[in-house]
């Protein structure tokens, strides 16, 4: 196979892919090996590759690839997300660029242009990904709408209904008024916003004096939702108020004043509006004591008919609006500027409204202990395990789950209306029609069933994932969720470890009875080089396609991994991309330098060459033992780093200098077969990293079968591994850098033979590697140092260098007494420092013994410096 002169990634890439693609390298089916199985963490259907993405799918494609060269059965499941609110959001915006709303339009309707819309732009990310490299199994890619994830959501569905876990229920829930939509906790975010705190008068009744109550709010838009004021029963600043009632600003509305011991006496005045349709705490104080609950918001945050006179504007407006009418009429006692905590919707980044309404709710309690208990006694393990911390936190104060959502795409709710009140829930409506007609006494036609025209929550679909892929839910003893399940390693992000991971734990204990995974590598959040999350707003994310067609796909990964401890954030550097591309060219150059040597049958390998192939294989073997460990501590940053500099400076800068015979001169066979093995169990530690340089050098490296590939053929195994070598191999290191200081120091050019004396001592050891590398006519031991001789030390033994008849004594002596007079200048301006007192005596004593150690520094070098030059004086 012809190698080119230069590494192009785009030609190399495609081919292989291909390659791969066609000889179904990456598809599984069930079989007699140990199983590993990663499934995706489905992107949004309609979503393009983001830097996120790419991190994430190369550490998946990492421990894939791995897995599969360790003799596993490994099984990479890919496929999409349905993502109602975002994907629904697209699709109305695309309407509304034509004219149209969706109101205009019947469900159905609707869904033929959601499913247009998906068909034309789903699937672009999973295209993208193989441009990455990831080594899917295509032919079982899934979609959380397609028939067979569908029909397992409305299973479950309609079985934790039966099993009493799932019921309906007006609660305060986060209402989203831009998506129009029920969200649940998890999907709000919660951000400072610098805002005002109103202080309003309310007017007690029947005061003669016209005595009134303050109250503080952030909310003064609410005050028409108000049915009562609530005081701290034992703040005594307010005890007047007890049993009294008061006035609701403009709105003239009386209302009684309640006392409860949840009321902070700190807060403001101590009076507290109670708003119990807007207000999530103001709903629990609604409850205890019987208030009547008024909703004055619109759907979409307009307010309604109990708005008064505001009724038909913007809740924002109305409160710029309240502040003046309020100040008008003297009821505003003052403003002061607050900073508070709003909640936001993740998805629109809306401000979100607390609010009544009917919604479905999944208990979530009795799902919570094994799933809890999982974590806790790491059957399930955390990497970093610091996020068991937030795990545990998240799952001991864990709320029912608002299941229902105000949208049309996505799976609707098996849930049947009937028509004198009630509902039945059913797989069709079918079996609703049957189920209704057994629970009501008139009599019904089919039509006369309404569907629930709400969906479920997206994540009620991904929870199930892991089961769902292998469609273990419809057929829970199929041949594929028993071999396949529980699956190997969740790769995913710490942002969604409550709306997903703790879920699919949940799932998992409760329909298959055991864990979902093994292992969860929470990856960082990719940042830019400030620590700023990427963003489109911010303009700071590169475009992943750009960054692969500009550095190689290859590239990118490196450059994605170098920088990604697990679970810390990563700073991502285009230059790490660059750094990835030079040591793809590394690799490169190296297999064409080994592949150009003419190889000679009859010669006998020299001793530097025996010594350095029992070096590097001693080297080789540590190395695959330390990054077995690292891999099982899914620490793949520092294994990919091992790797790099086992091949860049152990290998091409240290083995294959040792081993290469002189220019335009032959290598020994022996020699040449173990560096072309080395160079294949290099290649292969590598592939999980760089699928596809590796596949291209390993294809060139021997004659190959069709169908065959690198990624099939196991991982190289650790033998044994001699230390003394390897130590001894480090001192032989520093010596050859000793020489070649001193050839740069003083401009010898390598094909000049030099002298290697060891003052006072024996040789070191493999002494033919120092001679071949160094280029030395002689190594050998001396009772003393010669006049004019450079010298350096490794360790505790001293080696010289006679140089005297190497170099110009006049240009060294000029040399020497100009780094003469600048290290004196440098040690007067420290002892300067160090004489006066007041520093002495202030400074921190780190600063003032580092001084010292300056001057130490420079009192042996001018010494040194000094006997240099009289010995060149001579």
């Amino acid at each position: 196979m012809e190698i080119a002169s230069k590494y192009n990634p785009a030609e190399v890439e495609e081919k292989w892919y291909t390659y791969w693609m066609d000889n179904k390298l990456f598809h599984s089916e069930p079989d007699d090996r140990e199983p590993y199985t990663i499934v995706i963490p489905p992107p949004n259907v309609t979503g393009v590759l983001h830097m996120g993405h790419m991190l994430n799918n190369t550490i998946q494609d990492v421990l894939v690839r791995r897995a599969r060269m360790q003799g596993k059965n490994a099984c990479w499941v890919p496929g999409t997300d349905h993502a109602s609110i975002a994907t629904e959001a697209k699709v109305v915006n695309k309407l509304a660029s034509k004219g149209i709303r969706k109101t205009d339009l019947s469900r159905g309707e609707f869904l033929k242009h959601a499913w247009d819309w998906t068909h034309e732009h789903g699937g672009i990310i999973l295209q993208q990904l193989k441009k990455l490299g990831a080594s899917c199994d295509w032919e079982r890619t899934a979609f959380t709408m397609d028939e067979e994830r569908s029909e397992s959501v409305l299973r479950v569905f309609c079985d934790l209904y039966d099993k009493g876990l799932i019921y309906r229920g007006v609660r305060m829930v986060n209402w989203d008024p831009k998506a129009l939509t029920a969200l649940s906790d998890e999907e709000v975010i919660h951000k400072e916003v610098n805002g005002k705190l109103y202080y309003l008068r309310y007017k007690i009744e029947g005061d003669p004096a016209g005595a009134y109550a303050v109250v503080a709010t952030t909310r003064p838009e609410t005050i028409m939702g108000d049915t009562a004021m609530c005081i701290n029963p034992n703040d005594p600043k307010n005890a007047h108020l007890k049993g009294k009632k008061v006035i609701v600003p403009l709105v003239n509305r009386v209302i009684p004043v309640i006392e409860d011991d949840y009321v902070d006496t700190e807060f403001g005045t101590g009076c507290l509006k109670v708003t119990p349709a807007h207000d999530v705490n103001d709903y629990m104080l609604g409850e205890k004591y019987n208030l009547p609950s008024i909703d004055i918001f619109n759907p979409d945050g307009t307010l309604n008919e109990h708005g008064a006179m505001y009724a038909g504007m913007d809740r924002f407006a109305v409160r710029t609006q309240i502040e003046k009418d309020l100040e008008a009429a003297g009821l505003m006692e003052k403003i002061e500027p607050y900073t508070n905590k709003v909640g936001f919707s993740e998805r629109t980044d809306e401000a979100i409204e607390p609010k009544l309404s009917m919604q479905w709710f999944l208990k979530m309690e009795e799902l919570a202990k094994p799933a809890a208990e999982a974590v806790e006694d790491d059957t399930i393990r955390f990497y970093p395990e610091k996020y068991k911390n937030t795990y545990r936190h998240w799952m001991e104060n864990i709320k029912d789950w608002c299941i229902s959502r105000q949208l049309w795409w996505g799976h609707q709710i098996p849930a049947y209306f009937l028509p004198q009140g009630g509902y039945v829930v059913a797989m069709t409506k079918e079996e609703a029609f049957e189920k209704a007609k057994k629970q009501v006494s008139y009599s019904i036609t089919m039509d006369d069933l309404k569907q629930d025209e709400d969906v479920l929550d997206t994540w009620f679909s991904s929870w199930l994932w892991p089961i769902s892929v292998f469609d273990g839910i419809n057929r829970p003893g199929n041949k594929d969720i028993g071999y396949y399940y529980p699956t190997s390693d969740l790769v995913t992000g710490p942002d969604i470890i409550f709306f997903w991971v703790a879920r699919m734990i949940m799932s998992g204990y409760e329909y298959r009875n055991e864990p979902c995974f093994r292992n969860v590598y929470f990856t960082g959040i990719v940042r830019d080089k400030q620590g700023r999350k990427m963003s489109k707003q911010l303009g700071n994310s590169p475009d992943p396609i750009e960054l692969m067609d500009k550095y190689g796909a290859d590239g990118v990964r490196m450059g994605m991994l170098l920088s990604s401890a697990a679970g810390n954030d990563l700073l991502f550097d285009e230059t790490l991309c660059e750094q990835g591309r030079n040591f793809n060219n590394k690799i490169w150059n190296a297999f064409r330098l080994i592949k150009g040597w003419e190889v000679e049958s009859s010669l006998s390998q020299p001793e530097s060459a025996r010594t350095g192939i029992d070096w590097f294989g001693s080297k080789l073997s540590e190395t695959i033992l330390e990054m077995d460990d690292l891999f099982s501590k899914y620490r793949l940053s520092e294994a990919l780093m091992l790797l790099y500099k086992l091949f860049w400076d152990e290998f091409s800068s240290w083995y294959l200098e040792i081993i290469k015979p002189a220019y335009q001169q032959p290598i020994d066979i022996e020699t040449y077969r173990v560096t072309l093995h080395y160079f294949d169990a290099l290649l292969r530690l590598l592939h999980p990293f760089m699928p596809f340089i590796t596949e291209e050098l390993w294809q060139a490296l021997n004659e190959r079968k069709a169908g065959d590939s690198i990624m099939t053929v196991l991982l190289p195994k650790s033998e044994e591994i001699n230390k003394s070598l390897l130590a001894d191999i480090e001192l032989v290191k520093q010596v050859i850098a000793g020489v070649r200081t001193i050839r740069l120091e003083k401009n010898i050019p390598q094909k000049d033979a030099l002298e290697l004396q060891v003052v006072g001592g024996e040789t070191a050891p493999y002494s033919s590697i120092i001679l071949k590398m160094c280029n030395l006519s002689s190594f050998s031991p001396v009772s003393e140092k010669q006049a004019g001789a450079a010298g350096f030390m490794v360790g505790t033994v001293e080696y010289s260098v006679p140089i005297a008849d190497k170099m110009d004594v006049e240009a060294e002596l000029q040399k020497l007494n100009a780094e003469l007079t600048y290290t004196e200048g440098f040690l007067q301006s420290v002892l300067k420092k160090l004489s006066n007192e007041r520093f002495v005596q202030n400074a921190k004593p780190e600063i003032v013994e580092n001084e010292r150690r300056k001057q130490a520094d420079a009192e042996s070098k001018i010494a040194l410096l000094r006997e240099n030059i009289a010995v060149l004086k001579g």
